[in-house]
Formats: structure tokens, sequence, C-alpha cells
């Protein structure tokens, strides 16, 4: 693994935890160069499922690129990076159970917005504003309206 921080790739396992059902392994990790902490994630991907996108493109579904997305609605919230991983995992265990073969990006979007209306509201209406591409304050104020 590289250091998000320095980018040196060595590094030590802190800790490591099995998650929800065995799907995977939580580890815990320090950078031997800087002494960064951070968690990786060790889980089956399952060959061939793939996010249909809105101009019907087709890409490999991608874990870590749900993660950035969730964390990057997350930013300077106060949600723990454990809120973070649940989240993930949650999604990918209920798209990896629910689809074979194809997954609709906005089947994606629909289930992080669900997760993050239950964890923290600020962090959803920045998700949706992305995720349907909000033109004008307006629908940033209809996207709050629904949330009462």
């Amino acid at each position: 693994m590289r250091c998000p921080k320095c980018g040196c790739v060595d590094d030590k396992v802190i800790d490591s935890r099995a998650v929800k059902e065995g799907s995977g392994v939580r580890r815990r990790r320090e950078c031997l160069k800087c002494g960064y902490r951070y968690t990786t994630f060790e889980g089956i991907i399952p060959e061939g499922l793939k996010v249909v996108k809105r101009n019907t493109e087709r890409e490999d579904f991608d874990r870590d690129k749900l993660r950035r997305g969730i964390a990057n609605a997350c930013y300077k919230r106060s949600v723990t990076t454990d809120d973070i991983d649940r989240m993930v995992d949650e999604i990918s265990a209920s798209i990896l159970l629910d689809f074979d073969k194809e997954v609709s990006s906005a089947e994606i979007g629909r289930r992080v917005m669900d997760e993050l209306r239950e964890v923290d509201q600020v962090a959803y209406v920045r998700f949706a504003s992305v995720y349907r591409k909000f033109e004008d304050v307006e629908e940033f104020i209809d996207e709050i309206r629904t949330l009462k």
C-alpha cells in the first residue's frame, strides 16, 4: 500500500478485522516513514459487474470510487472513517446481492443518498447536488425542504 500522505510504500498493519458477514477484511495501517495511519479494505470483486453510466458507457464496479464519492460528500463533517467504511460495505453488499451483471449508476447514487440521508443531512445535500446536477440555489432549497 502507498501512504496517502507521503507516498511511501513501507507500512505495517496495526489491526485487521473481518467486515460484515466475512465479505472482506478492514486493515488499519501505519506508514513507517511519516507515521500516518489509514484504513484499507480487502474484499472480493466479482467478475463482470458493470456500472451503466448515464451516457450508456459501461465500467467496472469500483468500491474505491464509491468510497471517494461518499468521503467527498462527508468532507469536514462529523462522519467518521468507520461510518464511511460501513456505508461502503452496506451499499456494495446490497448491490452485489441484487445485481449479477449490470447496475445503473442511478441505482448506486440512489442507495448512496439513502445512506447519507440517515448519517448526515449536509453530506446528503452535497452528494445530491453533484449527483443530480443542481443548476441553481432553488434546487438546493427544494432538496433541503424534502429533508424536513
